[in-house]
C-alpha cells in the first residue's frame, strides 16, 4: 500500500461519517416535527454503509494485486427508519387525530448524541490517519535528501 492509497482510504471515511452527522443533525433538528411535505410526521433516517474500492485508475487498469483487497467506505443510502411513531395526548394540538393524539418521530436525542460522538470519533481517527500518513511521507522525504 502506497501513501496516496492510505490518503484514499481515510477520506472516504471521512465522508461517509461528514455524511452520517448531517443524517444525524436531521434528525434532532425534525425531532418534533409533526408534519412534513410528504404528509404526517418526519421520519428518522439512517445512513447505510458499504465497503467500496479504493482502486487509482492505475491500479483499476493494472489490476494491481497488492490493492485488489483494499476497501474504503461509503454511503450506500439514507434510508428511513421503520420505528413506530411516538403518541403524546395533545387535543389542543393542529396535528391531533380525533381522540386528541399528536403522533411524533421516535427519536430518542440521546440516541442520536451518542451516534453523533461515534461518528466524530471516527471522522477525528480518519484526520489522524491522514495527518499520520503526511508525517511518514514528510520523514520519507527527509531521508531520501539525506
Amino acid at each position: 500500500m502506497d501513501f496516496m492509497t492510505a490518503l484514499d482510504i481515510a477520506s472516504s471515511g471521512m465522508k461517509a461519517q461528514r455524511d452520517y452527522m448531517n443524517v444525524i443533525s436531521m434528525n434532532m433538528a425534525n425531532a418534533q416535527t409533526t408534519r412534513t411535505s410528504d404528509g404526517g410526521p418526519y421520519r428518522r433516517k439512517s445512513v447505510s454503509f458499504e465497503s467500496s474500492p479504493v482502486l487509482s485508475p492505475f491500479d483499476s487498469a493494472m489490476q494491481n494485486e497488492m490493492n485488489r483487497d483494499l476497501q474504503g467506505v461509503a454511503v450506500r443510502g439514507i434510508v428511513n427508519d421503520s420505528r413506530p411513531f411516538r403518541y403524546v395526548y395533545d387535543p389542543g394540538h393542529p396535528d391531533s387525530n380525533t381522540q386528541g393524539y399528536v403522533a411524533y418521530p421516535d427519536i430518542n436525542v440521546v440516541e442520536e448524541m451518542t451516534n453523533m460522538v461515534n461518528a466524530m470519533r471516527s471522522y477525528e481517527a480518519n484526520a489522524q490517519s491522514i495527518q499520520d500518513v503526511k508525517t511518514m511521507f514528510n520523514k520519507a522525504l527527509a531521508i531520501g535528501r539525506g
